[in-house]
């Protein structure tokens, strides 16, 4: 049952992604934009049910980076001075002090699968891991960035993503993923491998497109 649950799961994940490249390239983008927020609380649904997310330090751990994420975001919306200067838009779902709180969530989603990426690798050093992890993080957000603006996702004062941004991503994600490798979490590559692959490739898509 568990196995047809997981698959059904990544197909799903699969079929989400595929639709709305093809719908927005298409000219569909104020049906499939919006219901963006939507899809990565989708993700992290089915990141806890499979990855799993199960025991009580994993929890804790999932729990403190995606509010510290989301701390930063917010921090950084108000100053300017850790990401850069920026705002967030409509297609991220509703906001909390200018932030969406699914950013919090997404930052530990996304740790979570890198960590479980690079894990696959078996190298000793937590530290090498979590460069690593890290570095794909970074490689995911710079496709990102591309898209964000056009998307209403957020968008930076400058017309160019400033390094600050990739600096400060690279920081905060380098301490995530130091402790999830430091506590040992249970990881599961393959659904780790469907999650951040077809968000790579969704944006990539629209990168060369």
């Amino acid at each position: 049952m568990y196995r047809q649950f997981k698959i059904a799961s990544i197909v799903f994940l699969w079929i989400l992604h595929t639709s709305a490249m093809i719908g927005i390239s298409r000219g569909h983008g104020e049906f499939f934009l919006p219901l963006t927020g939507y899809n990565l609380m989708y993700i992290g649904f089915i990141l806890v049910c499979l990855y799993p997310i199960n025991k009580t330090k994993d929890i804790i751990l999932f729990a403190a980076i995606g509010i510290t994420g989301y701390f930063f975001e917010v921090l950084g919306v108000a100053t300017g001075k850790i990401f850069g200067e920026y705002a967030y838009g409509n297609n991220l779902g509703p906001k909390l002090f200018e932030v969406p709180p699914i950013i919090g969530v997404n930052w530990a989603v996304l740790c979570f699968v890198t960590s479980a990426v690079v894990a696959k690798i078996k190298l000793k050093s937590i530290f090498i891991n979590a460069i690593l992890a890290s570095v794909l993080m970074i490689i995911l957000d710079f496709f990102i960035e591309f898209s964000a603006p056009a998307f209403d996702f957020w968008e930076f004062t400058d017309p160019e993503v400033p390094l600050q941004n990739y600096i400060s991503w690279f920081i905060l994600a380098f301490i995530f993923n130091l402790a999830i490798f430091k506590f040992k979490t249970e990881k599961d590559f393959e659904i780790s491998a469907h999650v951040f692959g077809v968000q790579l490739l969704f944006f990539m898509f629209f990168y060369v497109s």
